[in-house]
């Protein structure tokens, strides 16, 4: 069966967002998700709000739907004060809240605190990052200094109600980072391949199948992680369809599409973004609302073996 979830940035109000998120429990969407940047991309000079307060006041005001990040990263987060925020995001939303995590990029948030990494260092610090949050957030009292972080009796208490701690869902789209993913995940997060500009056809449609064509190469490199790991459970797999060249909900059809074949590629859940009115994921609000009067039956989709 596929899961089916909402990515809403979060640029409103809360006295504006609130009905949004609740909306997106009522629909019956499986999971809703935000941002965690400080700024991005072209909206940086816009209204954008901190991740964690309001994935809190989402979970104050839904009761089944799951709540994540999309993606956190360490470019300006530390992973022992992150892992409260985890902890109280765990407890407000009863073990619902998802954990998204990734390396983070080369964007606004990987300058802001300070000179940018390189990516090797980005990378290091993605590993360390991980592996400290993961021993945080399943025992009560951390002590271990890192080539980049350092915990010195760190007390997670009482700990998560999620056991043993809150999923771990990591994007990866290297063979390091997915390594990464196949040793502390419970789900990899991916949106699907990236291009050069110059390698990317002119023509959208065509470069949508290429988009796809790299998907399934994705998917198989990260179903030899999975096996080099040894994982006798198999991640789940979240696709945002939106890392694709048309956005996902110019219409009803090309959305159904995109969960379908990515059931067929053996993602157990997909994204879609709540459609802005202008700019990056422009798009209609009713075809939306369209794509929940189909939730039913794309939720019943089977899930190609993997």
């Amino acid at each position: 069966m596929v899961a089916v979830g909402v990515v809403l940035l979060p640029e409103e109000r809360w006295s504006q967002a609130r009905a949004r998120w609740q909306q997106v429990e009522e629909w019956g969407f499986d999971h809703a998700w935000t941002y965690d940047h400080l700024a991005w991309r072209t909206l940086a000079d816009g209204p954008w709000f901190a991740t964690v307060p309001l994935l809190a006041a989402a979970a104050a005001v839904t009761s089944r739907i799951g709540l994540g990040t999309f993606v956190a990263s360490p470019n300006f987060r530390h992973p022992v004060p992150f892992a409260k925020d985890v902890m109280g995001l765990d407890d407000v939303s009863d073990g619902r809240f998802l954990l998204g995590i990734g390396a983070g990029g080369e964007g606004f948030d990987a300058s802001v605190t300070g000179p940018a990494w390189s990516r090797g260092e980005r990378t290091r610090r993605f590993e360390e990052f991980v592996g400290l949050l993961d021993t945080l957030l399943t025992q009560p009292v951390t002590t271990r200094h890192g080539e980049f972080y350092t915990a010195d009796d760190a007390r997670m208490i009482p700990g998560t109600v999620a056991r043993p701690r809150t999923p771990f869902l990591v994007a990866a789209a290297g063979p390091r980072t997915m390594t990464l993913a196949a040793r502390y995940g419970q789900g990899w997060i991916t949106y699907g391949p990236s291009y050069a500009t110059e390698d990317v056809d002119p023509d959208p449609v065509v470069a949508q199948e290429q988009w796809w064509a790299g998907l399934a190469d994705v998917s198989t490199a990260m179903d030899a992680a999975e096996a080099a790991a040894g994982r006798t459970e198999p991640l789940r797999r979240y696709l945002s369809l939106d890392g694709a060249p048309i956005f996902s909900l110019t219409s009803l059809d090309l959305v159904v599409e995109g969960i379908e074949r990515g059931a067929a590629l053996g993602f157990t859940d997909v994204v879609v973004h709540w459609p802005r009115a202008e700019g990056i994921y422009a798009g209609r609000e009713p075809v939306l609302e369209e794509l929940a009067g189909r939730l039913p039956e794309l939720q019943a989709l089977p899930v190609a073996a993997r």
